[in-house]
């Protein structure tokens, strides 16, 4: 069994954008969660390039004198998973807590992530209790975490949870890995060799409105399914056999019939040669866009920009590196 050391400190990675009602509850309600811990902690919210006026608040409160708060503001609006990673390359603890600023989570939980991580779990995933959203998105939450189960053998039961703690290990792991899209708790299982999940309380949105709409769950589908694996490309090349196995016995069913019956029976299956091409064309534009997903992904990866750029950070460390790049 492997050892664990001891954990000494905590980093929580907190990813802000366009958060500024409800920044004042989360910053009072985080620091006072972190208060209760035994263990140094520091508080890292990330501004995702928001464009109210988070960024100014998180500066602010960085500056505060005696704060345990970093800012790191990012250029431009990057993604939840990009600003996370921004935040994982400026944590100095040993253990790692990842949250959202919409307070559906409760920063109350942190401490009892710390506790079970402490027990010897690389990492901590959490199972919202309760929750508190639309019938839509909890089915569609439900799909997505049956994919990924299929897809990565894991057996956790809620990715879309961001409230999880990962050691330092993980996290270094993480950052060695360079692919454009990153989807964070899938990649971090993959380098976990001792996971565990906890319950832990749901609230409904209390300001502003969730930054995932309709298109941007569908976006996100696609990164998942392209990111974990090529079965999509091999249950196309196995639905693509079985079209034109079923079109080559169609086409000897409609000679034979036509051979039998005469050519006025052929005449009346014009249509159905029709709804035929038709699924040919449309199984082959299925193809096409899931070949195109790959593509552009290995297009994305070669070029190999960064994931994304660090305008400014404010706090303890600032004096460190006022920009970086990964």
């Amino acid at each position: 069994m492997a050892h664990y050391e001891p954990i000494r400190k905590v980093s929580v990675v907190i990813p802000v954008y366009n958060e500024e009602e409800s920044l004042p509850a989360l910053l009072s309600r985080t620091q006072a969660a972190c208060q209760q811990l035994t263990q140094k902690y520091e508080i890292i919210l990330v501004d995702d390039g928001s464009s109210d006026s988070s960024g100014d608040m998180l500066s602010a409160a960085a500056e505060q004198p005696g704060s345990h708060i970093v800012a790191v503001l990012l250029n431009r609006n990057y993604g939840q998973h990009s600003a996370i990673m921004a935040g994982f390359s400026h944590v100095t603890g040993d253990l790692v807590i990842t949250l959202d600023a919409d307070l559906q989570n409760p920063p109350e939980e942190i401490p009892r992530l710390v506790a079970k991580a402490d027990e010897g779990y690389d990492v901590v995933g959490t199972v919202r209790a309760n929750r508190r959203d639309s019938w839509f998105r909890k089915t569609a939450s439900k799909m997505i975490n049956m994919m990924i189960q299929r897809a990565t053998g894991k057996s956790m039961g809620d990715y879309g949870c961001m409230l999880r703690a990962y050691r330092r290990h993980i996290i270094e792991a993480m950052l060695h890995c360079h692919e454009r899209s990153t989807f964070i708790p899938i990649l971090a299982n993959t380098f976990a060799r001792k996971t565990v999940e906890i319950p832990v309380q749901h609230s409904e949105r209390e300001f502003g409105d969730s930054k995932y709409s309709l298109m941007k769950l569908i976006n996100l589908m696609y990164d998942l399914i392209t990111c974990l694996t090529t079965t999509p490309l091999r249950m196309l090349s196995v639905v693509g056999s079985v079209i034109a196995l079923f079109g080559f016995v169609l086409a000897v069913f409609l000679i034979l019939m036509r051979l039998i019956n005469g050519p006025e029976w052929a005449a009346e299956g014009v249509f159905t040669l029709f709804a035929l091409l038709f699924m040919f064309i449309g199984a082959q534009f299925v193809g096409m866009g899931l070949l195109g997903e790959y593509i552009g992904r290995i297009y994305n990866d070669v070029r190999a920009r960064p994931r994304y750029f660090v305008q400014k950070v404010v706090g303890v460390r600032s004096e460190e590196n006022s920009q970086e790049e990964e």
